[in-house]
């Protein structure tokens, strides 16, 4: 009798560097909670990129940073979509490519109110913070749309509602943004 393996279609298995990046280079396997884990690792990663091109209000925003969320939403979608073949499961909660994608939205309106002034390091936490906490709680809540993108196929339906949620928090995120600076020019004393 031959074993079940050996009837599994030979694309079935997912390229090494599909569970990289599926997995959040790793960060999908911590516990507890893997997408908030998954999210913080996106945040890092997305802090690398900016860091990698010095962006003042005077220089123009390089097309690499706001095309960066679609590329990595593509790149999401890819990985997921062989690891979910792979193991079968709709959705498991080691994928966190989908929440690199995301947070990756959420974050892009900080690149429109980059300022020339220096800024404290409890101005640039709440700067964070902000679009990291909205995406996690649209994430988590899943409005409307959000939600039904989950019943997407395969990738898409891993990724498109993280990426929703991103966009969801992205348009919340930029008046606050907005705002935080604002109110550090306004009391400096407060953000030392």
């Amino acid at each position: 009798m031959e074993s079940t393996a050996s009837h599994r279609p030979a694309h079935a298995r997912a390229p090494r560097p599909a569970w990289w990046l599926a997995t959040g280079f790793g960060s999908g396997y911590l516990r507890p909670a893997p997408g908030t884990w998954g999210t913080l690792s996106g945040l890092l990663a997305w802090l690398l990129l900016v860091s990698r091109f010095h962006c003042t209000a005077s220089s123009p925003i390089p097309w690499t940073l706001l095309s960066a969320p679609v590329a990595m939403t593509l790149v999401a979608v890819w990985a997921a979509d062989r690891v979910v073949k792979e193991t079968g499961q709709k959705d498991p909660s080691f994928i966190v490519a989908d929440e690199w994608a995301g947070i990756w939205f959420a974050l892009t309106p900080l690149l429109f109110t980059v300022t020339l002034q220096p800024q404290p390091w409890l101005l640039w936490a709440a700067r964070l913070a902000a679009p990291f906490l909205l995406f996690r709680l649209f994430d988590i809540w899943k409005p409307g749309l959000v939600n039904a993108a989950q019943d997407l196929p395969g990738g898409w339906g891993v990724v498109l509602d993280d990426v929703l949620a991103g966009l969801l928090a992205g348009l919340l995120a930029w008046p606050l943004d907005r705002w935080l600076g604002a109110q550090s020019l306004l009391h400096p004393e407060v953000w030392r």
